[in-house]
């Protein structure tokens, strides 16, 4: 079998389902942990190998927090920012919707308002310098209910920063009913965000037809479950709401069992808008290419395959048709170039 590795270093990519501080390579989790002492994060960026060896989802959340609480000060958040955009930049990234939990911030002390001009600021940069688009999606963290869901709201709606297209839910799932955040979802709906909350990753298809009912969903973060349910694969299939796949997290948090189960080619198979996506890349000791070389390799695709799989993600991102356009042309346009060398 070809080894894709090379033709997809240099494909042209959008990514849709990336955490912010999820995203946060060794070198700079070491270096915060360096900066704040008095957190149990390794300092060495070899140990943190060993510390992002998950033994559950619930394990991976703890983890998670605890890197989440390295981030005190907005020269904290814009390092972080800028840094997971070069990282991306290196992968021949053009665009990335970056989830972002800002709640987990103020909280912790940070201003709101130096948080939003900390995420922003290094978003510019990240475009000038770096040739790499981002945009936002604020989350809210499901685990710290419905005061973090207002605040989130808040922040979207009130505060909202001009890279801001979407309002999401992470966090566990389980004891995390989605139809409570209902209000929430519609405020920032009504105030022209996109709606893409994560569900059916540890739960079941219901969970998914909770957020198509209840938060007016127009992706879906994983949906690994929604196989079990037919009738729910053919309403994502008809109404082009694409799922946000991250095979590779999906093995870490144990939400499935090993990459050769992965429903992957079910969703394929069922006409479903599939999108491949990273999470958590260096928790998960990934990054996206890596992520389209496991799917190419579990839906049996080529070059060709591959290139439309990274048209998928343009489709059913929330750039402007002008940019789905012109990153959609560059795919086609370095494809052709590889086949006919």
């Amino acid at each position: 079998m070809t080894d894709l590795h090379p033709f997809v270093a240099g494909l042209p990519k959008a990514e849709l389902h990336v955490h912010h501080v999820g995203s946060a390579s060794p070198r700079i989790v070491a270096e915060l942990a360096a900066r704040h002492p008095d957190s149990k994060v390794p300092t060495d960026p070899e140990a943190l190998a060993d510390y992002f060896t998950f033994t559950d989802f619930a394990h991976f959340i703890d983890v998670y927090l605890s890197v989440v609480d390295l981030i005190r000060t907005p020269e904290d958040v814009r390092l972080l920012t800028f840094e997971v955009a070069r990282d991306m930049a290196r992968q021949n990234i053009r665009y990335a919707e970056l989830t972002i939990t800002p709640f987990s911030s103020t909280r912790r002390g940070i201003d709101e308002k130096a948080f939003m001009e900390a995420i922003e600021d290094a978003r510019r940069a990240a475009e000038a310098e770096l040739g790499t688009v981002l945009r936002w999606c604020f989350d809210i963290p499901g685990e710290a209910g419905l005061q973090a869901a207002e605040e989130t709201a808040r922040l979207a709606v009130d505060l909202r920063p001009e890279g801001l297209v979407s309002f999401g839910l992470g966090g566990p799932e389980i004891g995390v009913p989605r139809p409570q955040f209902k209000p929430y979802f519609d405020r920032a709906i009504a105030a022209g965000l996109h709606s893409v909350p994560h569900a059916g990753e540890t739960t079941g298809p219901e969970t998914v037809w909770d957020a198509l009912n209840h938060l007016g969903a127009e992706r879906i973060g994983h949906g690994t479950s929604s196989v079990k349910d037919p009738a729910l694969l053919a309403h994502l299939a008809e109404h082009r709401i694409a799922l946000e796949v991250c095979p590779t997290s999906n093995i870490a948090t144990r939400a499935v069992a090993t990459l050769d189960e992965h429903p992957v080619r079910e969703m394929v198979d069922a006409g479903v808008l599939v999108t491949i996506n990273s999470d958590d890349p260096p928790m998960f000791g990934t990054d996206l290419n890596s992520e389209y070389v496991v799917a190419a390799r579990l839906l049996g695709l080529d070059e060709r395959g591959v290139a439309g799989l990274a048209k998928n993600a343009v489709e059913a991102s929330f750039l402007d048709p002008a940019g789905k356009r012109r990153i959609a042309a560059e795919i086609d346009a370095y494809t052709e170039n590889w086949l006919a060398r």
